[in-house]
């Protein structure tokens, strides 16, 4: 009987995902807690034909000349950063992701950063924990409202567009920017684009939703958030890169904005001793946007899926670089 083609899986998954690869392949999962470094990804890759991997995993035209093998990288999230999607539609090498299915749940998380800086809700907990609550005080933890506000969304893509709708029932007004708003729908909703200055000008909350690339990394630099009025906060949930993490440092220190909400960091995971982690007026957390069962495994059987479909010769359900696909058989 011959052995079965190898894939790789560079973290654990939950079996949502791998029932669908153990019939068909030998399945070689990374056991540790930690991504594995580049030499260790080697080892893993070595002889696969398919790989299932995630952001931490840097996947260029050096590793995929090292892996010939392969014929789909599967990335378990919608962003592809870690990946360089031309150097593998180069070599014939499919590109997937997984968009829709945690569209919600980061959205839901965005929501919750937003209502959880505005409301100095983690102060509060703190406060309350450190034994600091004598009594009721008019003037304790103040925050901002986001009822009547005006929100700024950054990206008007799935999550942008998702999260604007989550805004509507606090009768919020909604300004978006988008590098292309022309191809952008509202759905009936009271959206109004604008440019990235008055966006900033205007709005209480800005809310990032764009994939990281070339063109929008650091796109919120120190210029940006000086635009920003002095209680307005930024929530990001995207990816740490686009905004500039020292000039964050200073507009938050020097009260040029009111406070931020962190889902994603930069560098990411963000040292225990970085400025942004003691802040009293920072939220970060340990990028859990699509942390919801339901959705991590949907995303575990999107992802397993795509490289499935790949390596038989479908059509997978996501994939980049659907060209390569006209020179790929089963």
């Amino acid at each position: 009987m011959p052995e079965k083609p190898i894939v790789a899986v560079t973290f654990r998954i939950s079996d949502a995902g791998l029932r669908y690869l153990r019939d068909d392949y030998t399945v070689r999962i990374w056991p540790g807690d930690l991504p594995p470094s580049p030499d260790e990804l080697d080892v893993l890759l070595d002889g696969a034909v398919g790989a299932l991997t995630h952001g931490a995993n840097k996947v260029d035209g050096n590793v995929l000349d090292r892996h010939p093998n392969l014929r789909v990288v599967s990335n378990y999230a919608v962003g592809y950063d870690n990946i360089d999607v031309p150097a593998a539609t180069a070599r014939g090498v499919a590109v997937c992701n997984t968009p829709d299915v945690l569209t919600q749940a980061t959205a839901e998380l965005a929501f919750s950063l937003m209502l959880a800086t505005a409301r100095r809700i983690p102060e509060g907990v703190d406060y309350v924990r450190a034994g600091k609550w004598k009594t009721w005080g008019p003037q304790l933890l103040l925050g901002q409202p986001l009822t009547g506000a005006t929100v700024g969304i950054v990206g008007f893509g799935r999550i942008g567009k998702a999260f604007a709708r989550m805004c509507t029932g606090f009768g919020t007004r909604i300004l978006a920017w988008d590098r292309s708003p022309h191809t952008k729908t509202t759905d009936g909703m009271d959206v109004t684009f604008v440019d990235m200055d008055t966006l900033l000008a205007e709005s209480d909350f800005v809310s990032i939703h764009v994939a990281l690339s070339d063109t929008t990394r650091h796109l919120i630099g120190a210029v940006e958030l000086k635009k920003m009025k002095p209680t307005a906060i930024l929530v990001n949930s995207a990816r740490g890169p686009v905004v500039d993490t020292d000039a964050l440092v200073e507009a938050l220190q020097g009260g040029e904005i009111f406070a931020a909400g962190l889902d994603v960091t930069d560098p990411e995971p963000i040292p225990a001793d970085h400025p942004l982690v003691h802040m009293p007026n920072c939220v970060v957390i340990p990028h859990i946007g699509s942390a919801t069962t339901q959705t991590r495994n949907a995303m575990a059987e999107l992802a397993a899926n795509n490289l499935v479909a790949v390596l038989q010769g479908r059509q997978p359900e996501a994939i980049l670089n659907p060209e390569v696909l006209e020179n790929l058989t089963p």
